[in-house]
């Protein structure tokens, strides 16, 4: 996006923010954190909620030269949320109970749909987080890492194919807030480390999260099917298939997701 088209949108949320009396993010006087995720219980919204109140507090202990950020939950409501609102009010009644004295440092907001809105709230976000405790392929994440956003993620589901650890973010265990933020506090406190990740993050871009990708997976499959050819993946990615067919394979050192993930045995 255009720095007019981010400063129009970043206007937009803010005048909903005032509507819903919440704190406002004013770009650039406000750096913040920020979780791009629906009100979901599966999100980890109260993980992030922990994670930053212990950031903000070893912040304050340790490195009270730097300016803390706000920290900014957001996301959209969906017909097929029916825990948002639930979830929404624990958040809000969470804050005002248990953190109170970070009120006005933290800005959640449920908005109408608008991919517009998110995207310039997730380009000038320093840090991303999605801390969910379970998760499919999370577009949120990708999107982050193609900004060049550090991201500090969990290992469930479909991220850690997308986030290399220590590379272009951090994973952690589901509920380890401790490590969130311990990785917050050496992001804020360490620009060398920023910058690296930052960088890494804006080399590390697989084009299969984005549109043209998933439209030729799709235009793939619609032409086996229209032509009536078999088409058994047998485990492998329909990306892979579609390009060795048009005789495009990935070529050594191209940027790709992850094919397989370790996944450890929780007995």
């Amino acid at each position: 996006m255009r720095d007019w088209d981010i400063a129009f949108y970043g206007r937009v949320f803010n005048a909903a923010c005032r509507n819903n009396s919440m704190p406002t993010i004013d770009h650039p006087e406000d750096v913040y954190i920020a979780q791009i995720a629906r009100f979901d219980p599966s999100k980890g919204i109260f993980d992030v909620l922990d994670s930053y109140a212990k950031f903000r507090k070893r912040l304050v202990e340790l490195a009270s030269e730097f300016r803390p950020p706000k920290l900014l939950i957001c996301g959209q409501g969906s017909t097929d949320d029916p825990d948002g609102s639930i979830v929404f009010d624990a958040v809000i009644n969470y804050i005002g109970t248990r953190i109170p004295q970070l009120a006005d440092s933290i800005c959640v907001m449920r908005l109408n749909p608008s991919d517009q809105i998110l995207n310039a709230l997730l380009s000038k976000c320093q840090v991303a987080l999605q801390l969910s405790s379970e998760e499919g392929f999370e577009v949120k994440v990708s999107e982050a890492i193609h900004k060049g956003k550090p991201v500090i993620a969990t290992m469930a589901g479909g991220i850690p194919l997308q986030v290399k650890d220590k590379e272009n973010g951090f994973l952690v265990d589901v509920g380890d807030t401790d490590s969130v933020c311990q990785h917050l506090y050496d992001l804020w406190t360490d620009e060398g480390l920023y910058n690296t990740m930052s960088n890494s993050a804006l080399n590390t871009v697989s084009d299969e999260v984005n549109t043209v990708g998933n439209a030729m997976c799709w235009l793939y499959l619609a032409w086996k099917l229209i032509h009536n050819r078999n088409c058994k993946p047998n485990g492998r990615w329909i990306n892979d298939m579609a390009r060795e067919e048009a005789n495009q394979p990935y070529q050594e050192g191209e940027n790709r997701l992850k094919r397989a993930v370790e996944v450890k045995d929780m007995k």
